[in-house]
């Protein structure tokens, strides 16, 4: 029977919940342990599907379609387990179910509330499906005392009386910050966070403390006796270089060993940390560097691209270099010349995006990276404006353009209107509501025998996550691979192209998927670390 811990933070927000989720099911996984991470939302949003990433960060997209909180992404880099739409819950989501079971009928005239259909549901939800595993891990998004987050704390309160006895704990994520001023770090603040959680019935069994400094002895016998928690459940979550550290470190400091303790759990077997030391290693000893820019339109929130820059990440262990990313905003190409910008780098991203903003600027990434025969990896909206240049500048496609910028005369990216998944036709029109109508999740695609990125992958069939609602016209096709660009993979039906790339350079590929939502430390995705190897013989040449 599975076991439950619930993960709330509180202090501050971007505490790093997620991480420290998916770092404990790390290692709980390195003991031999069966593990699920589900992440409960308390926004009103269904799905991130429709939320800005400049304000709520990446979409993680998972194989069956489902559009995620970026959390998700870090679940599967930590622990090798896909992600489905069964992981991740909203408010929105939540009550969508309820008003239309209400609707139906289904209360059978009952007054519906907050407690108890509210809380039922997010109840059912966390007890669903985990039959097969040995922990649980439930991370509540927000910070205790946000109002949006009581139901969901209310019900995690109620599934510590329902469940078994000792079959349920509570981990709590706080802030301890340094005051230079006084030369202390403060415990006051989680003191308060504790209280708070405690005033709507969840006494924490484990305290993790972000901290920049290891924590005096003295201070966490305070946090025991303030918070009622035992001292050695008090863990220091010190500041780590990168977040592959983490794991180790947690363990180190005895997170996992007291977690178990809670649990009644005697006599574990000792965790097997052997890759996550190699993964540490081989980013802590590499033996050369590469800079990549990235040319994007969101590049003022890094966790936008968050999937991105840690794919890049594991292109760079599986090379051993270090993997320097230039954060360039694409708008800046619209008015300046690229070249100073991207002198000297040995890679160029265009990563994917929305709406016609900064789109000039990515085709002038694209453009200078095929002139000066730079690697050039295009990524969904990134492999659209690749074709766009190729269209305008090497075709004589002067008005090339997308009907996702308004009508055009040359459509050589157009709006999807029909696609098949698994058996069934999907359609959809310019009328079509935006959150979860696009191509979202895992489609097979056929490489071309031969080219570059069947080499790359080593096989012809591949299949990858898509989140995208505008296409490459394949009526351009004849007169683009006149001129150089390949379509190197397409569906298996031969109607939307999924791959392009250049046979007239070192290393040029466009792809509509997003490669790195798959990529682990583990497991480098081929794409990523083909990229960085060829990054590393261009950073040879310049």
């Amino acid at each position: 029977m599975a076991r439950y811990v619930f993960i709330t933070g509180g202090v501050v927000s971007s505490l790093g919940k997620g991480l420290a989720s998916a770092a404990l099911g790390a290692v709980l996984q390195a003991r031999g342990y069966k593990v699920r991470l589900r992440k409960l939302d308390p926004y009103l949003n269904v799905d991130p599907g429709t939320m800005s990433p400049t304000q709520h960060g990446e979409v993680f997209v998972t194989d069956d379609g489902a559009e995620t909180d970026l959390d998700l992404g870090h679940y599967e880099r930590f622990t090798g387990r896909s992600a489905n739409q069964k992981d991740n819950v909203t408010t929105g989501r939540i009550y969508s179910d309820i008003l239309a079971k209400e609707r139906r009928g289904d209360y059978l005239g009952a007054t519906v509330q907050v407690i108890p259909h509210v809380t039922d549901e997010i109840k059912n939800f966390v007890l669903d499906g985990n039959e097969d595993f040995d922990f649980v891990l439930c991370e509540i998004g927000g910070t205790v005392g946000d109002i949006e987050g009581l139901p969901f704390f209310e019900a995690i309160r109620q599934l510590g009386n329902e469940l078994p006895r000792g079959d349920a704990v509570y981990v709590h994520l706080t802030l301890m910050p340094y005051i230079p001023s006084a030369g202390e770090l403060k415990t006051k603040p989680t003191q308060h966070s504790v209280k708070e959680l405690r005033s709507i019935g969840i006494q924490p069994d484990i305290l993790l403390v972000r901290c920049d400094r290891p924590i005096p002895v003295g201070e966490k016998k305070k946090l025991s006796l303030f918070c009622n928690v035992r001292e050695g459940a008090v863990i220091q979550a010190l500041d780590v270089s990168s977040i592959y550290d983490v794991p180790i470190a947690y363990h180190n400091e005895g997170l996992d060993t007291e977690l178990l303790a809670a649990f009644g759990i005697k006599d574990a077997p000792e965790p097997e940390l052997g890759p996550w030391q190699a993964v540490s290693e081989g980013i802590h000893q590499a033996e050369g560097e590469v800079n990549i820019a990235i040319v994007g339109k969101y590049t003022g929130l890094k966790d936008a691209y968050k999937s991105l820059s840690e794919a890049l990440t594991h292109g760079g262990i599986s090379n051993r270099v270090k993997v320097n990313l230039r954060w360039i905003d694409s708008e800046i190409f619209e008015k300046d010349d690229p070249a100073p910008y991207l002198e000297g780098v040995h890679g160029i991203l265009v990563p994917g995006g929305f709406g016609e903003r900064g789109s000039e600027g990515k085709i002038q990434a694209a453009k200078f990276a095929r002139l000066r025969e730079v690697p050039y990896f295009g990524i969904c909206f990134g492999m659209q404006m690749a074709c766009i240049e190729a269209a305008r500048h090497t075709a004589g496609i002067e008005e090339a353009s997308s009907t996702e910028f308004g009508p055009t005369k040359e459509p050589i990216v157009g709006l999807m209107t029909e696609w098949v998944k698994g058996n069934e036709k999907q359609e959809r029109t310019d009328e079509t509501d935006l959150g979860g109508t696009m191509r979202l999740g895992a489609y097979p695609a056929q490489l071309v025998r031969g080219s570059r990125v069947a080499d790359i992958y080593g096989t012809t069939q591949i299949s990858e996550r898509h989140r995208h609602r505008y296409e490459v016209n394949m009526n351009y096709r004849k007169v683009l691979e006149a001129n150089g660009l390949l379509f190197s993979g397409e569906s298996p039906d031969g109607r939307l192209p999924e791959i392009v790339e250049r046979t007239d350079h070192p290393w040029f590929i466009g792809v509509q998927f997003h490669p790195e939502l798959k990529s682990r430390p583990f497991e480098p995705h081929p794409l990523f670390a083909s990229f960085i190897k060829a990054a590393i013989e261009q950073s040879r040449l310049v």
